[in-house]
Protein backbone atom coordinates (compact mmCIF):
# COMPACT_ATOMS: atom_id res chain seq x y z
CA UNK A 1 0.00 0.00 0.00
CA UNK A 2 1.31 3.04 -0.97
CA UNK A 3 1.78 5.61 1.81
CA UNK A 4 -0.75 9.10 2.18
CA UNK A 5 0.02 12.26 1.99
CA UNK A 6 -2.70 14.77 3.27
CA UNK A 7 -2.81 18.24 1.65
CA UNK A 8 -5.34 21.03 3.20
CA UNK A 9 -6.59 23.46 0.27
CA UNK A 10 -10.01 25.65 -0.04
CA UNK A 11 -9.68 25.85 -3.77
CA UNK A 12 -12.36 28.02 -5.03
CA UNK A 13 -10.28 29.61 -7.90
CA UNK A 14 -7.62 27.02 -8.77
CA UNK A 15 -4.14 27.97 -9.87
CA UNK A 16 -0.85 26.63 -10.77
CA UNK A 17 -0.06 26.96 -6.74
CA UNK A 18 -2.62 24.18 -6.38
CA UNK A 19 -1.37 22.13 -9.26
CA UNK A 20 2.24 22.97 -7.86
CA UNK A 21 1.74 21.28 -4.06
CA UNK A 22 -0.51 18.05 -5.53
CA UNK A 23 2.40 17.30 -7.85
CA UNK A 24 4.63 17.24 -5.11
CA UNK A 25 2.49 15.61 -3.28
CA UNK A 26 2.43 12.54 -5.69
CA UNK A 27 5.89 12.07 -5.42
CA UNK A 28 5.59 10.56 -1.97
CA UNK A 29 2.34 8.88 -2.40
CA UNK A 30 -1.60 8.67 -2.65
CA UNK A 31 -2.52 12.15 -2.58
CA UNK A 32 -5.62 12.97 -0.16
CA UNK A 33 -7.13 16.35 -0.08
CA UNK A 34 -8.65 17.87 2.84
CA UNK A 35 -11.08 20.39 1.33
CA UNK A 36 -12.30 23.30 4.03
CA UNK A 37 -15.50 23.96 4.01
CA UNK A 38 -17.79 26.88 3.73
CA UNK A 39 -17.22 27.05 7.64
CA UNK A 40 -13.53 26.50 7.82
CA UNK A 41 -12.83 29.07 4.78
CA UNK A 42 -14.75 31.76 6.22
CA UNK A 43 -12.81 31.61 9.70
CA UNK A 44 -10.06 33.23 7.90
CA UNK A 45 -11.15 34.23 4.17
CA UNK A 46 -14.37 35.24 2.33
CA UNK A 47 -17.08 32.66 1.38
CA UNK A 48 -16.19 30.85 -1.41
CA UNK A 49 -17.42 31.86 -4.99
CA UNK A 50 -18.13 28.18 -5.11
CA UNK A 51 -19.98 25.58 -3.23
CA UNK A 52 -18.07 22.97 -1.29
CA UNK A 53 -19.63 20.18 -3.82
CA UNK A 54 -18.57 22.16 -6.53
CA UNK A 55 -14.68 22.77 -5.17
CA UNK A 56 -14.63 19.08 -4.45
CA UNK A 57 -16.31 18.09 -8.10
CA UNK A 58 -13.49 20.17 -9.46
CA UNK A 59 -10.74 18.96 -7.03
CA UNK A 60 -11.29 15.31 -7.70
CA UNK A 61 -10.83 15.45 -11.38
CA UNK A 62 -6.96 16.46 -11.07
CA UNK A 63 -4.78 14.04 -12.04
CA UNK A 64 -3.17 11.86 -9.15
CA UNK A 65 -5.84 13.06 -6.49
CA UNK A 66 -6.69 9.98 -4.66
CA UNK A 67 -9.60 11.14 -2.36
CA UNK A 68 -11.38 14.56 -0.49
CA UNK A 69 -12.51 14.67 2.31
CA UNK A 70 -13.87 17.37 4.66
CA UNK A 71 -11.77 19.83 6.77
CA UNK A 72 -14.18 21.48 9.23
CA UNK A 73 -11.86 23.73 10.36
CA UNK A 74 -9.17 25.86 9.40
CA UNK A 75 -6.71 23.76 11.76
CA UNK A 76 -5.46 20.54 10.25
CA UNK A 77 -5.12 18.63 13.34
CA UNK A 78 -8.63 17.01 14.04
CA UNK A 79 -8.21 15.69 10.59
CA UNK A 80 -4.51 14.57 10.71
CA UNK A 81 -5.45 12.70 13.79
CA UNK A 82 -8.46 11.38 11.89
CA UNK A 83 -7.04 10.24 9.02
CA UNK A 84 -3.26 10.04 9.89
CA UNK A 85 -1.13 10.31 6.74
CA UNK A 86 2.10 9.30 6.44
CA UNK A 87 2.99 12.82 5.11
CA UNK A 88 1.43 16.58 5.61
CA UNK A 89 2.50 19.13 2.61
CA UNK A 90 2.29 22.91 3.01
CA UNK A 91 3.32 26.21 1.84
CA UNK A 92 6.31 27.96 3.63
CA UNK A 93 3.69 30.92 4.11
CA UNK A 94 2.36 29.55 7.43
CA UNK A 95 5.59 29.97 9.00
CA UNK A 96 4.82 33.33 10.99
CA UNK A 97 1.67 35.30 11.94
CA UNK A 98 -1.85 33.58 12.87
CA UNK A 99 -0.98 30.82 10.96
CA UNK A 100 1.84 29.43 13.31
CA UNK A 101 -0.75 28.03 15.74
CA UNK A 102 -2.10 26.13 12.93
CA UNK A 103 1.29 24.57 12.01
CA UNK A 104 2.42 23.97 15.58
CA UNK A 105 -0.75 22.10 16.41
CA UNK A 106 -0.08 19.88 12.86
CA UNK A 107 3.30 19.09 13.71
CA UNK A 108 2.46 17.98 17.68
CA UNK A 109 -0.77 15.80 15.37
CA UNK A 110 1.82 14.26 13.22
CA UNK A 111 4.62 13.25 15.69
CA UNK A 112 2.06 10.92 17.57
CA UNK A 113 3.04 7.99 14.77
CA UNK A 114 5.41 9.45 13.40
CA UNK A 115 4.60 11.21 10.11
CA UNK A 116 6.15 13.82 8.33
CA UNK A 117 5.49 17.15 7.57
CA UNK A 118 7.13 18.74 4.07
CA UNK A 119 7.51 22.36 3.59
CA UNK A 120 7.57 23.75 0.52
CA UNK A 121 8.31 27.30 -1.01
CA UNK A 122 5.00 29.01 -1.66
CA UNK A 123 4.57 29.48 -5.47
CA UNK A 124 5.80 32.82 -6.73
CA UNK A 125 3.73 34.86 -9.20
CA UNK A 126 0.66 33.91 -7.39
CA UNK A 127 -1.08 37.39 -6.93
CA UNK A 128 -3.05 36.80 -4.28
CA UNK A 129 -5.21 40.84 -4.52
CA UNK A 130 -5.35 39.85 -8.48
CA UNK A 131 -7.41 37.11 -6.70
CA UNK A 132 -9.32 38.53 -4.49
CA UNK A 133 -10.31 41.45 -6.90
CA UNK A 134 -11.71 38.43 -9.15
CA UNK A 135 -13.43 36.95 -6.63
CA UNK A 136 -14.96 39.94 -5.48
CA UNK A 137 -16.00 40.56 -9.17
CA UNK A 138 -17.82 36.79 -8.83
CA UNK A 139 -19.47 36.88 -5.52
CA UNK A 140 -21.08 40.74 -6.44
CA UNK A 141 -22.65 38.75 -9.34
CA UNK A 142 -26.50 38.38 -8.54
CA UNK A 143 -27.18 34.75 -8.40
CA UNK A 144 -23.94 34.30 -6.20
CA UNK A 145 -24.95 37.08 -4.30
CA UNK A 146 -28.48 36.31 -3.97
CA UNK A 147 -27.53 32.63 -2.35
CA UNK A 148 -24.67 33.43 -0.51
CA UNK A 149 -26.87 34.78 3.01
CA UNK A 150 -28.38 31.24 3.14
CA UNK A 151 -24.81 29.65 2.55
CA UNK A 152 -23.40 31.73 5.51
CA UNK A 153 -26.49 30.70 7.73
CA UNK A 154 -25.51 26.91 7.40
CA UNK A 155 -22.43 27.11 8.69
CA UNK A 156 -23.35 27.53 11.70
CA UNK A 157 -21.90 30.66 12.86
CA UNK A 158 -23.58 33.67 14.00
CA UNK A 159 -23.90 35.95 10.90
CA UNK A 160 -22.96 39.67 11.63
CA UNK A 161 -25.45 41.95 9.55
CA UNK A 162 -25.13 45.80 9.81
CA UNK A 163 -26.79 48.99 7.68
CA UNK A 164 -25.55 50.61 5.25
CA UNK A 165 -27.16 53.67 3.81
CA UNK A 166 -24.93 54.70 1.03
CA UNK A 167 -22.32 53.00 -1.18
CA UNK A 168 -19.90 54.72 0.88
CA UNK A 169 -20.99 52.86 4.18
CA UNK A 170 -21.34 49.65 1.56
CA UNK A 171 -17.19 50.18 1.18
CA UNK A 172 -16.48 50.33 4.50
CA UNK A 173 -18.34 47.08 5.24
CA UNK A 174 -17.48 45.33 2.51
CA UNK A 175 -13.38 45.90 3.58
CA UNK A 176 -13.47 46.16 7.12
CA UNK A 177 -11.46 43.24 8.62
CA UNK A 178 -9.88 42.71 12.50
CA UNK A 179 -7.70 39.68 12.66
CA UNK A 180 -6.59 37.76 15.56
CA UNK A 181 -5.87 34.46 16.78
CA UNK A 182 -8.97 33.11 16.36
CA UNK A 183 -10.24 34.43 12.80
CA UNK A 184 -10.78 37.40 10.67
CA UNK A 185 -14.00 39.26 12.42
CA UNK A 186 -15.98 40.74 9.37
CA UNK A 187 -19.35 41.63 8.74
CA UNK A 188 -21.03 39.29 6.94
CA UNK A 189 -23.88 41.16 5.06
CA UNK A 190 -25.28 44.19 4.55
CA UNK A 191 -29.03 45.79 5.81
CA UNK A 192 -31.01 47.84 3.75
CA UNK A 193 -33.04 49.97 6.56
CA UNK A 194 -36.06 51.84 5.82
CA UNK A 195 -35.54 53.90 8.88
CA UNK A 196 -31.83 54.79 7.09
CA UNK A 197 -33.34 55.17 3.86
CA UNK A 198 -35.80 57.77 4.76
CA UNK A 199 -33.90 59.67 7.28
CA UNK A 200 -30.34 60.17 4.69
CA UNK A 201 -33.26 61.31 2.82
CA UNK A 202 -34.27 63.95 5.48
CA UNK A 203 -38.24 61.99 5.08
CA UNK A 204 -39.92 60.00 8.27
CA UNK A 205 -40.67 56.36 8.72
CA UNK A 206 -43.41 56.13 7.33
CA UNK A 207 -42.86 54.38 4.11
CA UNK A 208 -42.42 57.69 2.60
CA UNK A 209 -39.19 56.26 0.03
CA UNK A 210 -40.67 54.45 -2.60
CA UNK A 211 -39.57 50.57 -3.93
CA UNK A 212 -38.23 52.41 -7.02
CA UNK A 213 -35.96 54.81 -5.37
CA UNK A 214 -34.92 52.16 -3.06
CA UNK A 215 -34.16 49.82 -6.03
CA UNK A 216 -32.28 52.46 -7.14
CA UNK A 217 -30.35 52.98 -3.97
CA UNK A 218 -29.14 49.64 -3.93
CA UNK A 219 -28.34 49.14 -7.43
CA UNK A 220 -25.57 51.68 -6.86
CA UNK A 221 -24.19 49.86 -3.67
CA UNK A 222 -24.19 46.86 -5.61
CA UNK A 223 -21.96 48.49 -8.37
CA UNK A 224 -19.33 49.04 -5.40
CA UNK A 225 -20.11 45.41 -3.22
CA UNK A 226 -20.23 41.85 -3.15
CA UNK A 227 -21.40 40.90 0.16
CA UNK A 228 -25.01 39.43 0.79
CA UNK A 229 -28.06 42.07 1.31
CA UNK A 230 -31.03 41.66 3.59
CA UNK A 231 -34.01 44.06 2.48
CA UNK A 232 -35.89 45.81 5.24
CA UNK A 233 -39.59 45.35 3.40
CA UNK A 234 -41.31 46.97 6.07
CA UNK A 235 -45.00 45.61 6.11
CA UNK A 236 -44.81 44.38 2.66
CA UNK A 237 -47.15 46.78 1.11
CA UNK A 238 -50.12 45.14 -0.04
CA UNK A 239 -50.60 41.36 -0.39
CA UNK A 240 -51.35 42.01 -4.46
CA UNK A 241 -48.08 43.62 -5.05
CA UNK A 242 -45.60 42.10 -2.83
CA UNK A 243 -44.71 38.99 -5.26
CA UNK A 244 -43.85 41.66 -7.62
CA UNK A 245 -41.89 43.09 -5.29
CA UNK A 246 -40.15 39.83 -4.04
CA UNK A 247 -39.30 39.43 -7.96
CA UNK A 248 -37.43 42.35 -8.47
CA UNK A 249 -35.69 42.10 -5.43
CA UNK A 250 -34.25 38.36 -6.37
CA UNK A 251 -33.84 39.27 -9.81
CA UNK A 252 -31.35 42.41 -8.79
CA UNK A 253 -29.50 39.61 -5.99
CA UNK A 254 -30.97 40.63 -3.19
CA UNK A 255 -30.71 37.91 -0.71
CA UNK A 256 -33.70 38.45 1.75
CA UNK A 257 -36.71 40.77 2.32
CA UNK A 258 -37.68 40.90 6.03
CA UNK A 259 -41.23 41.57 6.27
CA UNK A 260 -43.21 42.65 9.52
CA UNK A 261 -46.68 41.97 10.94
CA UNK A 262 -48.20 45.35 11.08
CA UNK A 263 -50.75 46.83 9.47
CA UNK A 264 -52.04 50.76 8.78
CA UNK A 265 -50.16 53.40 8.79
CA UNK A 266 -45.93 52.98 9.41
CA UNK A 267 -44.53 53.98 12.38
CA UNK A 268 -41.04 52.80 13.88
CA UNK A 269 -41.26 49.97 16.28
CA UNK A 270 -39.21 51.43 18.77
CA UNK A 271 -41.92 53.60 19.76
CA UNK A 272 -43.99 50.82 21.25
CA UNK A 273 -47.44 51.55 22.43
CA UNK A 274 -46.77 54.93 22.75
CA UNK A 275 -47.97 55.25 19.64
CA UNK A 276 -50.99 53.74 17.59
CA UNK A 277 -49.68 50.81 15.66
CA UNK A 278 -51.56 47.82 14.44
CA UNK A 279 -50.47 44.03 14.62
CA UNK A 280 -51.95 41.76 10.96
CA UNK A 281 -53.85 39.29 11.47
CA UNK A 282 -52.03 35.96 12.01
CA UNK A 283 -54.01 34.33 9.18
CA UNK A 284 -53.42 37.73 7.03
CA UNK A 285 -49.64 37.76 7.39
CA UNK A 286 -49.26 34.09 6.77
CA UNK A 287 -51.58 35.35 3.14
CA UNK A 288 -48.76 37.80 2.13
CA UNK A 289 -45.92 35.22 3.29
CA UNK A 290 -47.85 32.38 1.08
CA UNK A 291 -47.79 35.18 -1.92
CA UNK A 292 -43.93 35.63 -1.29
CA UNK A 293 -43.24 32.57 -1.68
CA UNK A 294 -45.24 31.53 -4.47
CA UNK A 295 -43.77 34.33 -6.62
CA UNK A 296 -39.56 33.82 -6.30
CA UNK A 297 -37.89 31.43 -9.00
CA UNK A 298 -35.15 30.05 -6.49
CA UNK A 299 -35.22 29.05 -2.80
CA UNK A 300 -32.30 30.91 -2.86
CA UNK A 301 -34.57 34.50 -2.09
CA UNK A 302 -35.02 34.24 1.97
CA UNK A 303 -38.95 35.43 3.14
CA UNK A 304 -38.14 36.72 7.25
CA UNK A 305 -41.30 37.04 9.03
CA UNK A 306 -40.51 39.99 11.88
CA UNK A 307 -42.73 39.46 14.73
CA UNK A 308 -43.80 42.24 16.66
CA UNK A 309 -45.81 41.12 19.64
CA UNK A 310 -42.98 41.91 22.18
CA UNK A 311 -42.89 45.62 21.06
CA UNK A 312 -47.21 45.89 21.20
CA UNK A 313 -47.19 43.75 24.01
CA UNK A 314 -49.39 41.36 22.70
CA UNK A 315 -47.14 38.64 25.17
CA UNK A 316 -44.76 35.91 24.49
CA UNK A 317 -47.53 33.22 23.83
CA UNK A 318 -49.02 35.48 20.99
CA UNK A 319 -45.19 35.76 19.45
CA UNK A 320 -44.34 31.91 19.88
CA UNK A 321 -47.43 31.19 17.94
CA UNK A 322 -47.31 33.37 15.13
CA UNK A 323 -43.72 32.17 14.91
CA UNK A 324 -44.79 28.93 14.29
CA UNK A 325 -47.57 29.89 12.26
CA UNK A 326 -45.27 31.91 9.73
CA UNK A 327 -42.89 28.89 9.53
CA UNK A 328 -45.58 26.80 8.47
CA UNK A 329 -46.71 29.15 5.77
CA UNK A 330 -43.15 29.49 4.60
CA UNK A 331 -41.28 31.81 6.26
CA UNK A 332 -37.42 31.15 5.88
CA UNK A 333 -36.35 32.86 8.87
CA UNK A 334 -37.76 34.50 12.20
CA UNK A 335 -37.23 37.88 13.14
CA UNK A 336 -38.12 38.73 16.92
CA UNK A 337 -38.12 41.95 17.98
CA UNK A 338 -38.13 44.11 21.12
CA UNK A 339 -37.08 47.38 22.81
CA UNK A 340 -36.88 46.02 26.25
CA UNK A 341 -33.62 47.14 27.80
CA UNK A 342 -32.63 43.62 28.58
CA UNK A 343 -32.08 40.97 26.38
CA UNK A 344 -34.31 38.65 28.88
CA UNK A 345 -37.71 38.19 27.13
CA UNK A 346 -35.52 38.14 23.32
CA UNK A 347 -33.61 34.78 25.08
CA UNK A 348 -37.18 33.47 26.67
CA UNK A 349 -38.13 33.43 23.02
CA UNK A 350 -35.57 31.90 21.47
CA UNK A 351 -34.81 29.11 23.90
CA UNK A 352 -38.61 28.69 23.91
CA UNK A 353 -38.42 28.55 19.75
CA UNK A 354 -35.79 26.25 19.73
CA UNK A 355 -37.37 23.56 21.75
CA UNK A 356 -39.94 23.11 19.33
CA UNK A 357 -38.07 24.05 15.82
CA UNK A 358 -34.30 23.49 15.87
CA UNK A 359 -33.74 24.55 12.35
CA UNK A 360 -35.26 28.01 11.36
CA UNK A 361 -33.00 30.53 11.02
CA UNK A 362 -33.64 33.21 14.28
CA UNK A 363 -32.73 37.13 13.36
CA UNK A 364 -32.61 39.18 16.25
CA UNK A 365 -32.45 43.43 15.96
CA UNK A 366 -30.23 44.55 19.57
CA UNK A 367 -30.64 48.37 19.56
CA UNK A 368 -32.67 48.88 22.62
CA UNK A 369 -30.51 45.72 24.64
CA UNK A 370 -27.19 46.50 23.03
CA UNK A 371 -25.09 45.62 25.83
CA UNK A 372 -25.65 42.13 25.17
CA UNK A 373 -22.81 39.81 23.38
CA UNK A 374 -22.90 37.97 20.38
CA UNK A 375 -21.31 34.96 22.16
CA UNK A 376 -24.37 35.05 24.40
CA UNK A 377 -27.44 35.62 21.42
CA UNK A 378 -25.80 32.67 19.63
CA UNK A 379 -26.00 30.83 22.73
CA UNK A 380 -30.04 31.09 22.90
CA UNK A 381 -30.08 29.71 19.25
CA UNK A 382 -29.78 33.08 17.27
CA UNK A 383 -28.46 32.93 13.29
CA UNK A 384 -28.23 36.12 12.51
CA UNK A 385 -27.50 39.80 14.34
CA UNK A 386 -28.98 42.96 12.79
CA UNK A 387 -26.93 46.36 14.10
CA UNK A 388 -29.98 48.27 11.93
CA UNK A 389 -28.84 51.89 12.20
CA UNK A 390 -25.44 52.27 13.87
CA UNK A 391 -23.81 53.45 11.02
CA UNK A 392 -26.32 56.60 9.92
CA UNK A 393 -26.56 57.33 13.84
CA UNK A 394 -22.58 57.85 14.10
CA UNK A 395 -22.32 59.93 10.85
CA UNK A 396 -24.75 62.73 11.96
CA UNK A 397 -22.73 63.23 15.12
CA UNK A 398 -19.46 63.69 13.48
CA UNK A 399 -20.66 66.16 10.46
CA UNK A 400 -22.23 68.02 13.53
CA UNK A 401 -18.92 68.65 15.63
CA UNK A 402 -16.60 69.32 12.56
CA UNK A 403 -19.79 71.49 11.23
CA UNK A 404 -20.00 73.49 14.52
CA UNK A 405 -16.12 73.65 14.61
CA UNK A 406 -15.85 75.73 11.12
CA UNK A 407 -18.71 78.36 12.33
CA UNK A 408 -16.96 78.27 16.04
CA UNK A 409 -13.62 79.22 14.70
CA UNK A 410 -14.52 80.67 11.64
CA UNK A 411 -11.82 78.69 9.65
CA UNK A 412 -11.28 74.77 8.98
CA UNK A 413 -8.03 74.15 11.04
CA UNK A 414 -9.59 73.30 13.92
CA UNK A 415 -11.76 70.58 12.07
CA UNK A 416 -8.73 68.98 10.37
CA UNK A 417 -7.99 66.51 13.31
CA UNK A 418 -11.52 65.03 13.42
CA UNK A 419 -11.45 64.45 9.30
CA UNK A 420 -9.60 61.70 7.11
CA UNK A 421 -7.18 63.63 4.58
CA UNK A 422 -8.03 63.58 1.13
CA UNK A 423 -5.15 61.19 0.27
CA UNK A 424 -6.74 58.61 2.35
CA UNK A 425 -10.62 59.49 1.51
CA UNK A 426 -9.54 58.64 -2.08
CA UNK A 427 -7.93 55.64 -1.26
CA UNK A 428 -11.45 54.03 -0.27
CA UNK A 429 -12.73 53.93 -3.47
CA UNK A 430 -10.43 51.41 -5.87
CA UNK A 431 -9.15 53.50 -8.77
CA UNK A 432 -9.89 56.84 -6.93
CA UNK A 433 -5.69 57.54 -6.59
CA UNK A 434 -5.35 58.56 -10.13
Amino acid sequence: MKPTVYIGMTADIVHHGHINVIEKGREFGDVVIGLLTDGAATQFKQLPYLMYEQRKRIIENISGVTQVVEQNEWDYAPNLRKYKPDFMIHGDDWCEGVQKKFRDNAFEAMAEWGGTIIEIPYTKGILSQRYSQQENRLAATPDVRRSSLKRLIATGKLIRTIEVHSPLSGCLVDQLKIQDENGVHQFDAMWSSSLTDSTVRGKPDIEIVDLSARISSIDSLFDVTSKPLIYDGDTGGRLEHFGYNVRTLERLGVSAIIIEDKTGNKRNSLYGTDVVQTQEECEAFCDKIRAGVLARTTKDFMIIARIESLILEAGMQDALERAFAYVDAGADGIMIHSRAKTVGEIATFCQKFRAENENTPLIVVPTSYSDVYEKDLHSYGVNLVIYANHLLRASYPAMEKVARSILEHGRAREADEFCMSIKDILKLIPGGEG
